[in-house]
């Protein structure tokens, strides 16, 4: 897997906004940008350069460019084309292959559901300049988006690009009833020439606010459990052990220990993996599994916990799901166990923390 290896990325520039924005992009995500340019008659070869961005990386779908480089890119190509809606536009050339293994298992999941349930916990594949979570709320689901980008002008262009992109990704190709949104949540505030505001209305088709908590999708819950038409189990299954492979590549330069704690985040299911499965999937014994974890000061039980405390805290907050069935989610057979565990790791009961942190 290729990545951008510029002079230029080590530089830094307040005009682009470079400190602190560390992660990649996929090439599927940079290519949007770029067909949106050659749409508006702009030669992007000299803006890929200043970018810091080789032309031959294009050539590799499976390649990434640094978070830093794509920030430059996409605030290069606003000044180029002039286009004050460029993150909208983008979002016009979305297809499966932009969002690489996940825009497939998106397809072949049995309702929106289980679409939201997974773009977070593989969304890495597709690039890590921002993160997706979903909130819960009275008869919605708001499915968001935070992004890392520190330059304004680029942070706003993504932001709209990755939003647009999902609104279109699920009504064209997924073929979601298209009044699956209710809204759509921008953090930040309406364009500078309301005109514009005619092509907010024409990307979503629905109100669009800004100066919002959140920037995504409002969803409509009783949309979520309708069947998709591609639905197909067994190729998701297969698609599934493809993508847990790709994230094992993407994580090879990480600890042991947040190797283990991605694959835990990607197999807990209703019984958590034993040590066993997952130092096979890391290509280990599992001895050495446990003496590498030992050497980072930590045990695979402790790793697992910490899984389960961070998923846990998440669903709390975030969702009004029983508490029976976080426990399930957490894989333990009991609920019993969960709160037991709860109470240990946080000296409080699972009831009261999300009383105090839960959305209302």
């Amino acid at each position: 897997m290729g990545i951008t290896d510029s002079a230029n990325t080590k530089k830094t520039s307040t005009k682009y906004g470079e400190m602190s924005i560390p992660g990649m992009a996929s090439v599927p995500a940079v290519k949007q940008y770029l067909d949106c340019a050659v749409a508006d008659g702009v030669d992007y070869l000299p803006v890929l350069a200043a970018a810091g961005i080789k032309q031959t990386l294009l050539e590799d779908n499976n390649a990434v460019v640094a978070a830093n480089a794509m920030q430059r890119l996409v605030v290069l190509l606003a000044e180029a084309t002039g286009d004050a809606c460029l993150g909208l536009h983008a979002a016009s050339y979305v297809e499966p292959a932009s969002y690489s293994v996940l825009g497939y298992i998106s397809m072949n999941c049995r309702n929106l559901r289980e679409v939201l349930a997974k773009i977070p916990i593989y969304e890495k594949i597709v690039g890590d300049m921002g993160i997706s979570s979903t909130t819960e709320m009275p008869g919605h689901v708001l499915q968001r988006w935070q992004c890392h980008f520190t330059q304004p002008l680029a942070r706003r262009h993504e932001v709209e690009t990755v939003i647009a992109s999902w609104h279109k990704y699920a009504r064209n190709i997924l073929h979601v009833d298209p009044a699956f949104a209710d809204q759509i949540w921008f953090e930040h505030g309406p364009p500078e020439d309301s005109a514009h505001l005619q092509t907010y209305g024409e990307t979503f088709g629905c109100q669009v606010r800004f100066n919002q908590q959140a920037s995504g999708i409002l969803v409509r819950s009783d949309m979520l459990d309708q069947p998709l038409p591609q639905a197909n189990e067994k190729l998701l299954h297969t698609l599934l052990d493809y993508a847990t492979q790709t994230i094992l590549e993407l994580d090879s330069n990480q600890s042991v220990t947040e190797q283990v704690k991605d694959l835990l985040r990607l197999m807990l299911k209703e019984t958590p993996p034993s040590s066993t499965l997952i130092a096979e999937k890391l290509g280990m014994g599992n001895r050495t599994l446990q003496r590498k974890l030992l050497e980072e000061g930590t045990h695979y039980k402790d790793v697992l916990n910490e899984l389960r405390l961070e998923l846990a805290l998440h669903y709390l907050k975030n969702t009004r799901l029983s508490l029976e069935t976080i426990a399930e989610k957490l894989g333990y057979a009991e609920a019993r166990s969960f709160y037991r565990s709860f109470k240990q790791w946080t000296g409080r009961t699972a009831g009261s923390y999300r009383s105090e942190h839960g959305d209302s």
